[in-house]
């Protein structure tokens, strides 16, 4: 079973950076989809940015132009790069599979506020 650990959440102010990463135990990382899903404070959890086994990528519409997904296979490690960060950002961000075939982490809190 992969286990899944997202780091590089935080505080950062309306227009800030972050970069979040998820490690994942296992060899088999290399095969599947993954995203980055987010869940705000009273919503569902959605999908924010995708990337396959290739690294084609697609992304939310309103993340589009702003977060970039990245995957490093030999290090079975998946990037979110976060750029022009806006308070509706704020959300608790996991990493899973494309579909969510995988247990859930803790996921990584990103807070954006002045």
């Amino acid at each position: 079973q992969v286990q899944l650990v997202e780091s590089g959440g935080g505080l950062v102010q309306p227009g800030g950076s972050l970069i979040l990463s998820c490690a994942a135990s296992g060899s088999i990382f290399s095969i599947y989809a993954m995203g980055w899903y987010r869940q705000a404070p009273g919503k569902q959890r959605e999908l924010v940015a995708a990337i396959t086994s290739c690294g084609t990528t697609n992304y939310l519409d309103s993340v589009k132009g702003r977060f970039t997904i990245s995957r490093d296979n030999a290090k079975n490690t998946v990037y979110l790069q976060m750029n022009s960060l806006k308070p509706e950002d704020k959300a608790v961000y996991y990493c899973n599979a494309r579909p969510a075939l995988l247990s859930w982490g803790k996921g990584a809190l990103v807070t954006v506020s002045s």
